[in-house]
């Protein structure tokens, strides 16, 4: 029985080609994520699962462990599921975004935590707090309602709850990090795309819309995604003033 923290990693990127490899402060991206994995408390493993020989050939160069998975897989969760029924052993995975080089091993812990805490949940995931107007109406922050025992409702690209009446709750944004039982996951991959799913674009409203239960842990934790090459400077600015 183990928790494994996976990483799916892809050199394919519409706007950064290759950005697993692109290296910062001396050692490629996809590094300085494994780095910040191996510092959780609860993981007993982690792993770089990718389709390419160059990702998985720079893991094993810095001392990580990587595994081929294949290159159809349509989302990072079927990547994750591969490696799953690759090491029986893994009871709870966590799937932590190869592109986020500033993750925190406590974000990532708090996750764990949540999910072995609650025995009917299925999945588990983080969100952030947030009060800027723009963040709020922007589609590609993802916002997330949630009920008094932090069991996600609905996640949307629109602000929401929409506030008729002012000041009365707070908004969040998701953080797309999760954590997975074996068998949610491997229920999630057996069904198929839902109408919401579908319509915004996301993911989890799949489990949502078929009765799964999102347990959501509220951090202290801004992500900052390389996506483009002025991502690369931020973070190279980021590292700077450290």
């Amino acid at each position: 029985m183990s928790t494994a923290i996976i990483i799916p990693a892809r050199y394919a990127s519409t706007r950064l080609p290759g950005k697993p490899l692109i290296e910062v402060g001396g050692k490629p991206i996809i590094q300085w994520v494994y780095e910040k994995a191996k510092q959780s408390k609860y993981a007993n493993k982690v792993i770089v699962a990718t389709d390419d020989e160059r990702i998985y050939n720079a893991v094993k160069d810095f001392g990580g462990e990587a595994e081929m998975t294949s290159p159809n897989h349509q989302s990072g969760s079927d990547r994750i599921f591969e490696v799953m029924n690759k090491n029986p052993d893994i009871t709870m995975a966590v799937n932590v975004q190869g592109d986020e080089p500033l993750i925190t091993p406590e974000s990532i812990d708090s996750a764990i935590e949540s999910l072995k805490n609650d025995k009917s949940a299925d999945i588990a995931t983080l969100i952030r707090e947030i009060k800027d107007e723009e963040e709020i109406k922007n589609p590609n922050v993802v916002k997330v309602v949630f009920d008094n025992f932090d069991n996600a409702l609905y996640f949307s690209r629109s602000p929401i709850p929409y506030e008729r009446n002012k000041n009365k709750t707070k908004t969040y944004a998701h953080i797309g990090l999760y954590a997975y039982k074996k068998n949610a996951l491997e229920k999630m991959s057996n069904l198929n795309q839902s109408s919401l799913e579908l319509a915004e674009s996301l993911e989890q409203l799949r489990a949502l819309q078929n009765g799964m239960k999102i347990k959501v842990s509220i951090v202290d934790y801004k992500p900052i995604g390389i996506d483009t090459p002025d991502d690369v400077e931020e973070f190279k600015k980021i590292l700077g003033a450290l």
